[in-house]
């Protein structure tokens, strides 16, 4: 969005396109009684909250922004989710950073304007890269480790009105109903900020967290379940055929693995099946109600295959065990409850709707499908404590 400063009397007053574009880590409180954070300091964008409500925020006047250029690193293994977002008119106007498969995309709203762009590099190789937000006349650039990412140009007849009032900015989140963006996509970004410079601005931003999740050293690509937070999905968006059944593929270090992995509840029917790592006894236990199954933890891959008449594990792409006939196959046909069910990854599921779950796993999961398809946790019917895209390394 193009931006551009223009003398008044009284001091330099930024236009809405510049002021769009600044990502403030520093501002002044509002009075709501949040924690302040300083803008310079490492965010992990992955914290525990409503996935579209940002973790930092800031309001400002702005005759206080004195400076039209934004800098900061990210790190990240999620190719989706909101960076930054800022807007003027209390939203009327607005700004939002978002990497779409793992790319950078910009979407930009000015009156009669509604403009999105994307491309550039693929971000999201877990490296520390360095982005840049500036203007030059009336383009919008964004700077990718010193090279041109993004360039976008937007112009109107009313594009050098002066905007004065406050510029809201945010991180990890954005402020506005997400049905105005252009592209829709999903918000949630596991991934890590730091070393921010904010438009010259010098006062906190605020967090609406109690605490802040740390970043990890060295991060490798994975799903950590810090023993606290699971993932829970309706069976249903995974469609099935009769003939092929239901398979399910988790690969990871199972000895560093204890918590329940896999559970699965159907309406009416209870627990389904149990996928349960116990470090202290090293084995990994698989139970439905027509018995059990227990393995030696020392495998990294574990394929559960579903199908009429039995249940088999495969371990490290050999055959470990056979489950045949199940009862609950037999009689009740594996196909119903799969359709109408939950099925959760890190936690064991309870009863009804707010019993979301127990017995946490602590460990990482370093891939999981679901019926041949790598599974996105951040897509989850509900999703809470875990870190969907990377584990530490």
């Amino acid at each position: 969005m193009a931006m551009f400063w223009k003398a008044m009397s009284g001091g330099l007053l930024l236009t809405l396109s510049l002021t769009l574009l600044g990502w403030g880590a520093e501002g002044q409180g509002n009075g709501r009684d949040k924690k302040e954070i300083s803008g310079g300091a490492i965010f992990n964008l992955g914290q525990d909250r409503d996935i579209w409500r940002p973790l930092i925020d800031i309001t400002v006047n702005l005759t206080e922004v004195r400076s039209i250029k934004s800098s900061f690193q990210l790190r990240t293994y999620d190719p989706e989710g909101v960076v930054f977002y800022g807007d003027t008119k209390k939203g009327k106007d607005w700004f939002v950073l978002s990497l779409k498969d793992g790319r950078p995309q910009m979407q930009i709203s000015r009156k009669d304007m509604l403009v999105s762009v994307a491309g550039g590099p693929k971000l999201n190789d877990g490296k520390w890269h360095t982005l840049e937000v500036s203007n030059d006349g009336n383009f919008v650039i964004l700077e990718v480790d010193g090279s041109n990412g993004l360039v976008v140009s937007l112009a109107s007849k009313d594009m050098e009105e002066v905007i004065v009032g406050e510029l809201r900015l945010a991180l990890g989140g954005i402020l506005i109903d997400e049905k105005k963006m252009a592209v829709q996509f999903v918000p949630h970004m596991d991934g890590c900020v730091r070393g921010g410079s904010w438009l010259n601005l010098s006062l906190p931003w605020e967090a609406d967290v109690d605490e802040l999740w740390p970043c990890f050293q060295n991060i490798q690509p994975g799903s950590f379940f810090p023993g606290t937070g699971l993932a829970i999905f309706n069976t249903s968006v995974f469609p099935i055929e009769e003939l092929n059944g239901v398979n399910i593929e988790l690969w990871g270090d199972f000895s560093q693995l204890d918590g329940t992995i896999l559970s699965i509840r159907a309406p009416g029917q209870g627990l389904l099946f149990t996928l349960v790592a116990n470090n202290n006894t090293k084995e990994v236990t698989f139970n439905c109600r027509d018995g059990e199954v227990r393995i030696r933890n020392t495998f990294k891959r574990l394929v559960i295959s579903w199908q009429t008449g039995y249940i088999r594990l495969i371990r490290d792409g050999s055959r470990t065990n056979q489950i045949m006939p199940s009862n609950q196959v037999s009689q009740l046909g594996y196909l119903a409850p799969w359709r109408e069910g939950h099925i959760a990854f890190g936690g064991l599921l309870g009863e009804g709707e707010d019993n979301i779950g127990s017995q946490f796993l602590t460990g990482c999961l370093e891939k999981i499908q679901v019926q041949q398809k790598d599974l996105d946790l951040d897509l989850a019917l509900k999703h809470t404590a875990m870190s969907s895209h990377s584990c530490p390394a």
